[in-house]
């Protein structure tokens, strides 16, 4: 029986580890990796958008404690700063991901994702995933508003807490977020999926125990025809909590 090969990489602000910077350890990483690697994260706050491309699957990026190891940016949709190249990470929304993940099978733990722009800096996405087979067990995503862009894909979220104000948790993945934390922190929307045709499998399903902390009046909005988005077996607030569309047809939920 051959056993499974990881490689181990340490990253550590104090200069012990491999390296200081989490983006030196992925850059690190053979190109079409068939190796799970592990990164090591060593307890600090990380300042500096983190970029994994798509010829570097299988990464897993952990930690010990998602309050302790945070990685955090402060890039909008209207302005980006990244080493990254715009023909690379893309533009806008989808380019200003304090994470983007590009990789598959991408795994995280114990780690917090923050986009530090303030309320009212318009879209600030913490994390962006275009891949396949992601996971994320025990993370924090903070942010404000588009804070969990999941844009392509099949995923999981377990024992997460995750943040925002408008429109946070967003994109055409499909996802299943098990006894998760939402908090919204202030009025407005959670969710906007966006399943465009009814020939899609993509959607988002709050499982089991999830709890829903609510400001005021929320919204699960659907904001395209086909928008999918199911709770079940969670903590919701019943006041004002509605599902809504901005097609004025009814959404699956």
């Amino acid at each position: 029986m051959s056993s499974i090969q990881v490689r181990l990489i340490t990253v550590s602000l104090d200069g012990s580890g491999d390296y200081d910077k989490v983006q030196e350890a992925i850059d690190s990483v053979s190109l079409s990796n068939g190796t799970r690697t592990v990164i090591q994260v060593s307890p600090g706050l990380y300042k500096g958008p983190l970029y994994v491309p798509k010829t570097k699957n299988l990464i897993t990026l952990t930690a010990y404690s998602p309050e302790k190891t945070i990685i955090s940016w402060q890039n909008t949709a209207t302005c980006i700063n990244h080493h990254q190249a715009s023909r690379v990470i893309g533009t806008g929304t989808f380019g200003c991901g304090t994470v983007i993940i590009e990789g598959e099978d991408f795994i995280a733990e114990n780690i917090t994702f923050e986009n530090s722009a303030p309320q009212g800096s318009g879209q600030a996405v913490a994390v962006r995933v275009t891949a396949d087979r992601c996971a994320f067990y025990n993370c924090r995503f903070l942010g404000w508003q588009d804070t969990v862009y999941l844009h392509y894909g099949k995923h999981y979220l377990r024992d997460c807490y995750i943040e925002g104000s408008v429109d946070f948790i967003f994109g055409n993945a499909t996802a299943l977020l098990e006894n998760c934390h939402i908090n919204c922190k202030s009025p407005g929307f959670i969710t906007a999926q966006s399943r465009k045709s009814s020939q899609e499998s993509t959607g988002y399903v709050f499982l089991r125990y999830a709890v829903f902390t609510i400001f005021a009046h929320v919204l699960f909005v659907c904001c395209k025809p086909f928008s999918s988005s199911c709770v079940d077996r969670s903590h919701v607030p019943s006041f004002f909590v509605t599902f809504h569309t901005f097609t004025g047809k009814p959404p699956r939920q």
